[in-house]
């Protein structure tokens, strides 16, 4: 599995519990927001970290830690994800994965695999923007992530919705929109958190991005609050 980086702690990224995080190489999307550029880019940094290396962090803490986050890029792109992830599971440890959406038939097995406890799922935006969000030339994306929402909601298992906010990508009215479309192919609300953007000096094409003001997000939070009560803000301060 290429890891681009290893946290080994965090008590913010998986909720309840505490934590490390790993990083997987290489993204099926390219957004232009992206503040992990040298994860998803090609010829970005690998961290000299390995797939063993982690695995005996793991064992050696495996007593003090609670879970782990597998993030990216994207996870789903690695083959050998499942036999990790059984690793991982075989410690007596709790797994989060992240993902963009875009790999629904992967994610269903490893849910049928019982290797995932909870994910955290990036929603990029309104069907009709989702081009311009993932960096791709068309919505081609857009199937593949309505069929991963489905996959969760029917595995029963615990999720999150994430959306990164943006100007230059978003509107306020086509977050109203995606809320609308979440509405739709959703039967029941979960979490869904509105982050604003941040350009941390790694952004991918950081030209003509900002984020949206403090009175701004409190706007486009009461808009899709009409539609997915479950909204809120993270990290918008």
């Amino acid at each position: 599995m290429q890891i681009g980086g290893f946290q080994k702690l965090t008590l913010l990224d998986y909720p309840g519990k505490v934590a490390c995080i790993v990083f997987t190489k290489g993204c099926s999307f390219r957004c232009p927001f992206c503040y992990n550029a040298d994860l998803v880019l090609p010829d970005g940094h690998t961290d000299p970290c390995t797939e063993a290396d982690v695995l005996r962090y793991l064992t050696q803490r495996r007593h003090l830690l609670e879970g782990v986050v597998v993030t990216g890029g994207e996870p789903l792109l690695q083959p050998d994800l499942p036999a990790f992830l059984e690793e991982v599971r075989a410690l007596g440890l709790s797994i989060k994965l992240d993902t963009n959406g875009s790999f629904p038939k992967r994610l269903q097995d490893l849910l049928e695999q019982n290797l995932v406890d909870y994910v955290a799922m990036d929603i990029k935006n309104a069907p009709d923007g989702y081009g311009a969000a993932t960096g791709l030339p068309n919505n081609a994306a857009v199937p593949l992530v309505e069929e991963s929402l489905q996959t969760l909601q029917a595995s029963g298992i615990p999720f999150e919705l994430r959306t990164t906010v943006v100007q230059g990508i978003h509107t306020q009215e086509s977050l109203r929109d995606l809320a609308q479309w979440l509405q739709e192919k959703l039967r029941k609300p979960v979490p869904w958190y509105l982050q604003s953007y941040q350009d941390e000096g790694r952004i991918i094409a950081p030209g003509g991005l900002s984020a949206f003001s403090p009175t701004e997000l409190q706007q486009i939070l009461a808009k899709v609050q009409r539609f997915w009560p479950d909204a809120a803000l993270r990290n918008a301060n």
